[in-house]
């Protein structure tokens, strides 16, 4: 038993050692976003850490336990940035990292663990004054105007540190829907009664709930998250879109009851509506009546986008998929998620690499979009205004081939347009119609 003895007394002694050893800082990132600037410190290992500000001069200070510095401050681009100068220096056993500012600025910090990425990571966040004044109040929704736009927030997904899927040839997923997500908003702006917003403008991270909350706050009649799909089968191919799932949403109402006494968000429908002072009752009826809503319009609208998609695309399913994605559960905005294709499969990523590929599903689910409000305008906007006018876009138009057991009547019923409208896009005289016809079906 000797020799047992001698292994363990090896073991502790390796234990010791490594819980001796420095954590190292490996590398160091920068990110400008609208709202704040995000440095993200790369390490081998955990970390403890605590933060704190000083003044005269202002400077925000981080100390970091057992950690020692593996990589060069002075590389860092900090131009557009409120840090001045970044210094370091030895604390104790640890390491002092000094950010000299040149304005004031708000710290922020926490770490995190790794993941396919990258490793341990320390992110410090810096909001100006200036900054945190440009982050909107949240507003009440569906305010009364009959002049109002249709409101769409568009998410690109993931973006600065998380670089989401990686492609053949370093093609990153954050880059490849950025694009497409400004080439749906470039469309949708270009029709009257419209407003698209994005929700990353540039590459930098949201978190999940912040993206549906700033979607909130900018009284998102619709919410759309745009992403490039990965698998380990490097041949699974094909686009998808995405609704919430039962589950989700059952999970998701739980949290929001749970929360009620101590939020202050709103819920949309017919006026803004607050659930902090309502009884349990009330407040499970109003909350379930908004995401019935915003779920029955996720599926009308996704299924409009699946179609579009598929015209000239491959799609992974036949049908709408669902799931729990955490930036489909906003209970009061109708969500979807839409896969472009699997940026992990070298055809589909040499497709999503090309801006005219990129243009063409843009348009897709632009059009999916344009057309879902133009069928079902919100009350009180521009679109249901001209809608209610007759002042329907050509570009709205869409075609029907007759197959045997239609009826015009039916025809009409199905795609949601009175017959007579549906008589007078098709310059009939009468009802009958033939097998292989095409008609036209005027929007709404």
């Amino acid at each position: 038993m000797k020799w047992l003895g001698q292994s363990i007394g090896v073991c502790l002694m390796l234990l010791v050692s490594v819980a001796q050893a420095n954590t190292k800082i490996e590398n160091l990132r920068i990110w400008l976003a609208p709202d704040n600037t995000r440095l993200v410190f790369d390490l081998n290992g955990p970390v403890q850490h605590s933060l704190f500000t000083l003044d005269n001069p202002a400077r925000v200070v981080i100390d970091l336990d057992k950690t020692t510095l593996d990589t060069r401050l002075d590389n860092l681009d900090i131009a557009g940035s409120p840090i001045s100068q970044l210094r370091s220096g030895k604390r104790d056993d640890g390491l002092r990292l000094v950010l000299d500012l040149a304005q004031r600025a708000q710290p922020s910090s926490f770490t995190l663990p790794p993941n396919d990425q990258y490793g341990h990571r320390l992110v410090v966040d810096l909001a100006t004054a200036e900054q945190q004044a440009l982050k909107p109040a949240a507003e009440p929704l569906s305010i009364p105007d009959t002049q109002r736009d249709i409101i769409v927030a568009i998410d690109a997904g993931h973006g600065g540190e998380d670089p989401g899927a990686i492609g053949p040839n370093r093609l990153y997923e954050k880059r490849v829907v950025l694009a497409i997500a400004k080439e749906v908003k470039r469309r949708i702006d270009a029709e009257p009664g419209f407003k698209a917003q994005l929700v990353r403008t540039g590459d930098y991270y949201v978190s999940l709930r912040g993206r549906t909350s700033k979607a909130r706050k900018m009284n998102a009649d619709l919410f759309v998250s745009i992403h490039a799909d990965a698998a380990r089968n490097s041949k699974a191919r094909g686009a998808s879109v995405w609704v919430l799932s039962n589950r989700g949403a059952s999970s998701e109402m739980g949290r929001w009851l749970s929360q009620r006494e101590n939020s202050a968000d709103l819920i949309g429908g017919v006026g803004s509506v607050s659930l902090e002072d309502k009884d349990e009752a009330l407040a499970s009826v109003l909350l379930d009546m908004s995401m019935n809503y915003a779920r029955t319009s996720s599926v009308d609208v996704a299924e409009l986008v699946h179609n579009k998609i598929a015209s000239f695309a491959k799609m992974h399913k036949k049908h709408i998929e669902k799931a729990g994605f955490v930036v489909l559960k906003s209970p009061d905005i109708p969500s979807i998620l839409v896969e472009t294709g699997f940026i992990s499969n070298p055809a589909e990523a040499k497709r999503l690499k090309d801006p005219g590929y990129q243009k063409r599903m843009a348009r897709a689910i632009a059009d999916g979009l344009l057309e879902h409000f133009w069928q079902r305008p919100p009350p009180g906007t521009l679109v249901a205004k001209l809608k209610a006018q007759g002042q329907i876009p050509k570009s709205m138009e869409r075609e029907y081939k007759v197959v045997a057991g239609d009826s015009l009547s039916l025809i009409a019923q199905r795609n949601g347009v009175s017959l007579s409208r549906l008589r007078s896009a098709n310059n009939l005289k009468s009802d009958r119609i033939r097998v292989g016809q095409v008609l036209r079906i005027p929007a709404g």
